[in-house]
């Protein structure tokens, strides 16, 4: 079996900038959670059987307690924030699995997902539907690999290697050289992708990047400030690879309880109150195919 673990917050982004609005019976924006849920019936009719999806019930999570300029909430539309909660309810009634991340982020969710579906012998390749670079540290081979779903790009190790310069295990690293914007942290000042895909490629790990330049097999532009750079700040770095790393936790996953089975009786009243009675249809046609 092939596993898909979406990143729901991702998807409710992406739709809520990419899809035509559609407001509820109540005048209530709900454009981008139709968007989402249309997008998962597009999955499910392709072909996937077991399904997850991961979302940020809020954005804060336990990072924040460890840097004070890691991403926040501030700044999100409102209108789309208004959609979170309601996505989640959304996914749920559909009758696919949902994780609304509270300590931990959906990353952290998508990448436990990903080590509890590659312990199951039955597992055949676990797709994590993200293109966030975070989630490339998860990619083994091509058992997990990542799914651009807009693009359609399949990215597994070699792909990982081809992109970054560095093989996934290294993410974490080459994140805390190089810094995550997205994420809000800024890596180590003059440390650009090539340097970091450079020694870590040669090295692997941060703790594997002799002291002294002249220890380097490889010389990057700058060789001697780059190394000055990583030892004084050096538990800047420690603190970035830190919130690079995804933790792999929480929640408690087993793949039977991902196989979709139809939506619920809730899905009927979403449905409707989005003026949208053949989503319901579809759901339903998949789980008959399923069923029979």
């Amino acid at each position: 079996m092939r596993i898909h673990l979406v990143d729901g917050t991702y998807e409710l982004f992406r739709h809520f900038y990419g899809a035509p609005s559609v407001t509820d019976t109540s005048g209530r924006e709900r454009g981008a959670v139709v968007g989402v849920v249309q997008s998962l019936l597009g999955m499910l009719e392709g072909g996937a059987t077991h399904v997850g999806v991961a979302t940020d019930h809020v954005i804060e999570s336990f990072r924040n307690d460890l840097y004070a300029g890691y991403k926040t909430g501030e700044g999100i539309d409102p209108v789309l924030w208004g959609q979170f909660e309601p996505l989640e309810e959304a996914v749920g009634a559909l009758g696919v699995v949902i994780w609304p991340m509270v300590e931990v982020e959906a990353d952290d969710a998508l990448a436990a997902a990903a080590v509890a579906a590659t312990a199951d012998p039955r597992v055949e390749q676990v797709l994590l539907c993200t293109p966030d670079k975070d989630l490339a540290q998860c990619v083994r081979g091509d058992r997990v690999v990542q799914l651009d779903r807009r693009s359609g790009e399949v990215r597994n190790a070699d792909g990982v290697v081809a992109k970054f310069g560095v093989p996934p295990a290294s993410i974490p690293d080459y994140l805390a050289l190089v810094g995550d914007s997205a994420d809000g942290f800024p890596g180590l000042p003059g440390w650009g992708a090539k340097a970091a895909s450079t020694l870590l490629a040669r090295y692997g790990r941060l703790e594997n990047i002799p002291a002294s330049a002249a220890q380097w097999d490889v010389a990057p532009r700058g060789a001697s400030k780059l190394a000055e750079i990583l030892r004084e700040r050096w538990d800047d770095a420690m603190l970035f690879r830190t919130l690079a790393t995804l933790r792999t936790d929480q929640p408690a996953v087993t793949v039977d309880e991902l196989e979709y089975g139809g939506p619920t009786s809730g899905f009927d009243a979403l449905a409707a109150s989005w003026d949208r009675p053949k989503l319901l249809e579809r759901a339903r046609a998949i789980a008959a195919r399923r069923s029979g």
